[in-house]
């Protein structure tokens, strides 16, 4: 009861070529170590070849992104009347909800628990904006002092893990607290099935937790807080999604929201009051997808998120990672899968095969880019795969490559807000530019690499940590010429 949408905690460090599970937790983010893979570049990185550059006294400023709308959606209205019913009316679990609940009137929201980073602040003014303007719900922060629709407590990460051993962040309903969760987490008060009208929602983020971390859990928990309670892999589009790689609010994300905020729907509307109002409201707020129906997605077997779930999550040693990320790639050819749901699995295969079989890795990942440079809606996606690929250029002695790639995909990670997935890139770029010889350049972008890791890392002993298994990438003969 009461759980969802929870990002998945990332696990301790892997063991050399496994993944780290996602840092994001999702309400039936089901422990997916998706976190395994996104933002993990580095965890699972080949054997140090050489000395890591001398590190500068400090590091540079934090970088952070400025708040953006999102592009429109380019689905089809009937395609996001099929998903929003999905989301709406089921949890994650499989389990159905009777009545669309939400928000009736204002939503207030305030940070408790702390201190909380000035950055976070700044990142959750941002998001209630973006909300307000691209989803059109009257939200704002609770005057000091005041109750609040929705409270977002920063929680010591250890207490988390105790309660929710697999999440990083989460939000329940009925409570305003972490010291009323705790006491009602088991209770009918927490229960989303039994929700009419939501009045009273919390959000729980680890205390201490990097920048990016926080602003990511800001972003899923309180789109889950306000609307769709339900997370599915055949969404490439959107947050509410467990494979983690969108970090912010898409267009889709927003459009649905919109739509769960419309005059025409309220609490308490059953799944066909609900279905038979959503095509009009569609029309409405979203003309641009009046044209197309879209064929159905191909459903996702549960024996594939089994698979995904051995390969990805805690307590499976490295050799059954492995084979499970195999049948994993098995069931998305065998089902027809043959989309993002194929790439993720391959991208999950290659992660686990780093260390193990380096060709299979290459072969994996390049499949993977594949795919997703078949989509514009996986662009993002192909970024994580390329920084795998030039990280491997980079071991293999071809600084070229590796700077063909983080060039390519710099810009992809900074338009998706990906600080982690950018950072990383930006010091493969570096590390190959001194292999080429090319020490200023090397230096100007490792700088910019380091203040984008400010935000996407956080601590400074984990911006260094990351920096030396980059730098540890580097073949032992520093100059060579560009391949």
């Amino acid at each position: 009861m009461g759980l969802t949408g929870w990002r998945m905690r990332p696990a301790g460090r892997p063991p050399q070529g496994a993944t780290k599970p996602p840092a994001r937790l999702r309400g039936a983010h089901l422990a997916l170590a998706t976190a395994l893979l996104l933002a993990a570049c580095a965890r699972a990185l080949p054997p140090a070849l050489d000395a890591p550059p001398a590190e500068p006294a400090r590091l540079p400023p934090m970088k952070s992104f400025e708040a953006a709308p999102a592009p429109a959606t380019g689905r089809s209205n009937a395609s996001i009347a099929r998903e929003f019913m999905a989301l709406a009316f089921e949890l994650e679990s499989g389990r159905r909800l009777p009545v669309l609940s939400r928000f009736e009137g204002p939503v207030t929201v305030r940070l408790a628990g702390g201190p909380v980073p000035e950055v976070t602040e700044r990142d959750l003014d941002a998001l209630l904006r973006r909300l307000r303007r691209e989803a059109g719900i009257a939200i704002s922060r609770a005057p000091s002092g005041a109750p609040a629709s929705i409270t977002i407590e920063l929680v010591n990460p250890r207490a988390l893990r105790r309660a929710v051993p697999r999440a990083a962040c989460f939000v329940s309903p009925g409570v305003s607290g972490w010291a009323e969760f705790r006491r009602l987490r088991n209770s009918p008060a927490t229960d989303w099935a039994r929700l009419r009208t939501r009045e009273r929602m919390a959000i729980f983020l680890p205390a201490g937790a990097a920048p990016q971390e926080l602003r990511d859990c800001l972003h899923e928990e309180l789109a889950q807080a306000l609307g769709p309670v339900n997370d599915l892999y055949r969404l490439n589009d959107s947050i509410f999604n467990d494979d983690n790689f969108n970090s912010v609010l898409t267009g889709f994300d927003m459009t649905v929201l919109r739509a769960f905020y419309d005059p025409a729907l309220q609490s308490g509307m059953t799944p066909a009051q609900v279905a038979a109002r959503l095509p009009a409201i569609l029309a409405r707020i979203n003309p641009g997808g009046a044209s197309g129906h879209g064929s159905p997605p191909v459903p996702t077997p549960r024996a594939w998120v089994r698979a995904i779930e051995a390969a990805l999550g805690p307590g499976t040693g490295g050799e059954a990672r492995l084979a499970a990320a195999a049948r994993a790639v098995a069931i998305a050819r065998a089902s027809g899968m043959n989309d993002h749901r194929l790439g993720f699995s391959l991208y999950a295969r290659g992660r686990l095969a780093l260390g193990r079989d380096s060709k299979l890795a290459r072969a994996s990942f390049a499949e993977a880019l594949r795919i997703f440079e078949s989509d514009a809606n996986t662009r993002i996606h192909a970024a994580h795969v390329a920084v795998q690929m030039a990280a491997q250029a980079l071991s293999a002695g071809a600084p070229g490559r590796a700077i063909a790639l983080a060039d390519r995909y710099a810009r992809v990670a900074l338009e998706a807000q990906n600080a982690r997935l950018l950072a990383s890139l930006l010091m493969i770029k570096s590390q190959a530019l001194e292999v080429l010889g090319q020490d200023e350049e090397a230096r100007v972008v490792r700088l910019d690499s380091l203040g984008w890791a400010r935000y996407g890392f956080g601590a400074e002993a984990e911006v260094r940590r990351r920096e030396r298994e980059i730098a540890a990438l580097a073949p032992r003969q520093k100059r060579m010429s560009a391949r």
